[in-house]
């Protein structure tokens, strides 16, 4: 698989990164700590991840309650130098990984504390990109600025990104990791061009827009048993809309007549985005590794595909 460096960070990751939200709980929402993927489906996700050439792994110190970085840690511990070497690791840090509500946020010494219990849980002297997982309106942003520079310094940082940041908060971050898919066009408008202009690495995550891109939601029919829309669908209870089923039932036609899948073509349209670095999975099992690995291959037209929604 393509590695590509991650804006001026000197840092390769894998153009398809495995986001492993769903180790042991659903992100980092204290009520599913214990749920989503067991250690053992963690365990086989990640190696058939491994196999397919994803080198980058993405993870936050809350998903889980901690699980998701202890297993990504014990994961790798079991593997040889080969793996070990090569093997890129980002984490966030910005909710609680014990749960509890006052918890959170960034100032600086929350994020020493917080960079120990990840450094801790992988297993790991350096981690290779830390980001903010949201932006912090209590901690003014020069204060967490200053204390991830600082661990850059001291080695125990290589890079340093924010997630779910605006285009006023990118300066004096490395890299960007946001949501963006043919359903969630937010980053076109500010974060993807400054990005562009000042050189900086950028990662779209929920790519399949909590599945809507596969095909699973239909007109008139309940959701899927397990599915993100039974757990958490408020980020996308406006997609349920005739304009989306559309956009949708066109989607399918242009994947059946290709002979590949909706969330093939809905990442491929990601990739063919020069801004775009990497794109964030969060695979529930190995098997859904597959489209993403074929999207590598598709060629789309970005305007075309674009005017579906």
């Amino acid at each position: 698989m393509e590695r590509r460096a991650l804006g001026a960070t000197g840092i390769e990751i894998s153009r398809l990164v495995l986001g492993c939200g769903n180790f042991g709980g659903i992100g980092s929402a204290p009520a599913f700590f214990g749920q989503g993927e067991s250690r053992e489906e963690a365990f086989a996700i990640m190696d058939a991840a491994w196999e397919l050439g994803f080198t980058t792994f993405d993870t936050a110190d809350a998903y889980g309650g901690g699980r998701s970085e202890t297993w990504i840690g014990e994961w790798r511990r079991a593997k040889g130098p080969e793996v070990r070497d090569r093997l890129v690791l980002a984490t966030k840090v910005f909710h609680s990984v014990e749960g509890r509500p006052g918890d959170r946020g960034l100032a600086p010494a929350r994020i020493r504390r917080a960079v120990e219990g990840s450094l801790r849980r992988l297993g790991v002297e350096r981690i290779d990109l830390y980001l903010t997982h949201e932006p912090d309106p209590d901690t003014p942003l020069a204060d967490t600025l200053g204390v991830l520079g600082e661990l850059v310094r001291e080695g125990k940082v290589g890079a340093v990104g924010g997630s779910n940041v605006a285009g006023e908060h990118l300066r004096g971050y490395e890299f960007v990791q946001n949501s963006y898919s043919l359903l969630d066009r937010e980053a076109e408008a500010e974060v993807l061009p400054l990005c562009e202009r000042d050189g900086l690495g950028f990662q779209a995550f929920s790519p399949l827009a909590g599945g809507w891109l596969t095909g699973k939601y239909q007109r008139g029919e309940a959701a899927p048993a397990g599915s993100r829309m039974t757990q958490r669908p408020d980020p996308y209870l406006h997609l349920d809309d005739e304009r989306v089923y559309r956009g949708l039932d066109e989607l399918e036609r242009l994947a059946a007549a290709r002979g590949t899948s909706m969330a093939a073509l809905a990442i491929a349209w990601l990739l063919a985005d020069e801004r775009v670095t990497g794109v964030v999975l969060g695979p529930r099992r190995p098997d859904h590794l597959a489209p993403a690995v074929e999207a590598l291959e598709i060629e789309v037209s970005r305007d075309a595909f674009a005017a579906l929604f």
